[in-house]
């Protein structure tokens, strides 16, 4: 069975570009036989800012919509994060997704890709510590897109000629890194 890796679009704003990246990225990921590619929206998933009485960590899901989530991101080997960056920081909705669980998310790789006046990097740097406390493994390739080079005709997408290059390091990073942590779930 191919490794399955999820996009997850990691914006709910009305008006939001992170399902248009999320789009590009899943359409040049699929073109990888070897690993099955799936978008997570966040705005379908409509999670409630964070609900559960007791920390995710212990792993008692009273939620329905928890319980769910928790089944998702189960269900997946790795991840590649579609964020935006908002005031120096990533989404409150894609910070709100980690926190819903826990050991669903241990042992697998993520990567990222973000955008912003900065390229989203600052948003980028505080969710790989996030994710290293859920037990996510971060791969160091990322592609940043500034908003300025990328999206020339704001809100329209129109990445540079190298960004796909560069998205397929992050790809090749969170599909190895995916495989070789298979041993670690296992």
């Amino acid at each position: 069975m191919p490794s399955s890796v999820a996009v997850i679009v990691g914006s709910t704003r009305p008006g939001r570009i992170a399902g248009n990246v999320a789009e590009w990225v899943h359409r040049v990921a699929s073109k990888r036989p070897e690993v099955e590619y799936e978008v997570v929206d966040l705005a379908e998933w409509n999670l409630p800012l964070y609900d559960e009485e007791i920390p995710a960590a212990v792993g008692q899901y009273a939620g329905e919509h928890t319980r769910r989530w928790a089944e998702k991101i189960a269900s997946f080997d790795g991840f590649v994060v579609v964020t935006p960056e908002y005031n120096h920081a990533p989404s409150a909705a894609v910070k709100n997704a980690f926190d819903f669980v826990y050991a669903e998310w241990r042992d697998k790789a993520i990567g990222f890709v973000s955008y912003g006046g900065a390229g989203g990097v600052r948003a980028v740097e505080q969710l790989k510590l996030v994710a290293v406390e859920v037990g996510l493994a971060p791969v160091s390739a990322q592609l940043a897109l500034p908003i300025a080079a990328d999206f020339p005709g704001y809100p329209a997408f129109t990445p540079q000629p190298s960004r796909e290059d560069e998205l397929t390091r992050v790809l090749d990073q969170v599909e190895s890194w995916s495989q070789a942590l298979a041993t670690v779930r296992a």
